[in-house]
């Protein structure tokens, strides 16, 4: 299979007719390999408007969304990104220039992503995913959704930093950003979206009697 010839597909189809025209995000989307970043007996599928397993219950969110989260982020070169389960997203914001720490809680997801990583300059941690790594991010993004207020991966924002995430209740989700200011959060809702919820970002269960 031709992944450069479908790469260019990908984002001529998938990423520049759903609204994503910053040009250096799609000059960043040719030059990453999506086909490393889902399970080997799958990169076939990589560049399909799909979502396509990385290893357990993992999968790779669809490229269009992973782009209008990323755009909607506005990194600058020099900025540091803490990519939370999101490994195909901090393979892209390397590749615009910024500082970049993919954290994941599976080693299973990264014996399948590390070496690609590793390659693009993206530095990995190992820690559960409700507890973000490090503090005074600029930017932190998530391919899968969150079903609870991320409240700590907010704490983990310097002022001015963005969040990048998709909200999910039941069958239906909204991508969002967030920006912590001086004195507080906003929220702004950006576009529907529904990957799978991440099973740390679940409510507790209720105690029943």
């Amino acid at each position: 299979m031709d992944f450069v010839a479908a790469r260019k597909v990908m984002v001529d189809s998938q990423v520049r007719v759903n609204d994503v025209t910053d040009r250096g995000l799609q000059a960043a989307l040719l030059t990453v390999p999506r086909e490393r970043f889902c399970a080997p007996d799958r990169a076939w599928s990589a560049y399909g408007e799909v979502e396509v397993p990385i290893a357990g219950d993992r999968r790779l969110m669809q490229a269009r969304e992973v782009a209008k989260l990323l755009q909607a982020l506005d990194a600058r070169p020099g900025e540091r990104a803490l990519a939370l389960a999101a490994p195909y997203a901090a393979a892209v914001l390397a590749a615009l220039g910024v500082s970049v720490t993919a954290q994941e809680a599976d080693f299973a997801v990264l014996d399948v992503v590390g070496e690609a990583l590793q390659d693009l300059r993206v530095a990995t941690v190992v820690a559960p995913l409700a507890e973000p790594a490090g503090q005074d991010w600029d930017m932190i993004v998530s391919e899968g959704a969150v079903a609870v207020r991320p409240t700590a991966w907010l704490d983990a924002l310097r002022v001015g930093g963005r969040l990048a995430v998709v909200e999910r209740s039941g069958p239906n989700g909204r991508a969002v950003l967030y920006v912590r200011g001086r004195e507080g959060v906003s929220r702004r809702e950006l576009f529907d979206a529904a990957p799978a919820i991440l099973a740390e970002m679940t409510p507790a269960p209720a105690f029943v009697l």
